[in-house]
């Protein structure tokens, strides 16, 4: 996302920004979230859409999602539901189908991401936030987490050699057009999605920047990783691995 400085020249090049948000038992942190992008968007003047992806909340996400696409209005905020849980990489996939701006802005729902940190164009094809460079951090995690996210990064370093300090991060912004390309190319599903983003990026020599975030961990509901999801990401890791 441009910085405020440029917010001018956004308005006057037709730029729009499109806002992935898949969701899932977030209806706590969903009307938190899309106030402060309304905000943010609003003052800063720049063309926007949220895309709200809910893969089949049964704590009634989608209702207030409804609730809010009523208060903002349907040109700002769409909703493009799914019958079930499939998956983060699938809701992206699914997401962009329906994106209507040049540049295709990805984020957590669960107010992990500020608003106010986000990464910017600054030429490249994508940038991404990162919590493992500069003055980026963590905050909130125990020790478990921690060791967790820093592992999977260190092992995906050694054997990809990606060139990005932070492979399993979901704040960034992509030029449509390379994300769609990109979609195109993957094969994970899951959490792993994030990672082949970037190996795959590198593979077609997109240009990747990085912009330090400070990541909060969520204060309302569940994390959504768990056993399954460590699993997936080892597979997935192994796989491209043998395959990149």
């Amino acid at each position: 996302m441009a910085s405020r400085k440029g917010s001018h020249q956004s308005r006057g090049n037709g730029d729009k920004y499109s806002v992935l948000l898949p969701t899932y038992n977030e209806r706590e942190n969903l009307p938190l979230i899309v106030w402060l992008l309304v905000k943010y968007f609003g003052e800063s003047g720049y063309n926007y859409e949220i895309i709200v992806i809910d893969d089949g909340s049964p704590d009634g996400t989608l209702e207030v999602a409804e609730q809010l696409q009523r208060i903002y209005g349907e040109d700002k905020i769409l909703l493009r539901p799914r019958a079930k849980k499939l998956g983060l990489g699938t809701a992206y996939i699914h997401g962009i189908k329906h994106a209507t701006g040049n540049y295709v802005f990805i984020m957590d729902a669960d107010l992990s991401h500020h608003v106010s940190g986000s990464p910017r164009e600054g030429g490249y094809d994508l940038v991404s936030g990162t919590r493992y460079r500069g003055d980026g951090g963590v905050y909130g995690w125990d020790l478990r987490r921690k060791l967790i996210s820093r592992g999977a990064n260190y092992v995906t370093q050694v054997l990809l050699r990606p060139g990005a300090s932070d492979l399993t991060g979901s704040f960034r912004l992509y030029k449509k057009e390379v994300l769609e390309s990109l979609v195109e190319r993957c094969v994970s599903k899951g959490y792993v999605f994030q990672m082949e983003m970037i190996v795959r990026a590198r593979q077609g020599n997109y240009s990747i920047g990085e912009v330090p975030i400070s990541f909060v961990d969520r204060v309302y509901g569940e994390s959504k990783l768990g056993g399954n999801e460590i699993v997936s990401f080892l597979k997935g890791l192994l796989t491209l691995f043998a395959t990149t």
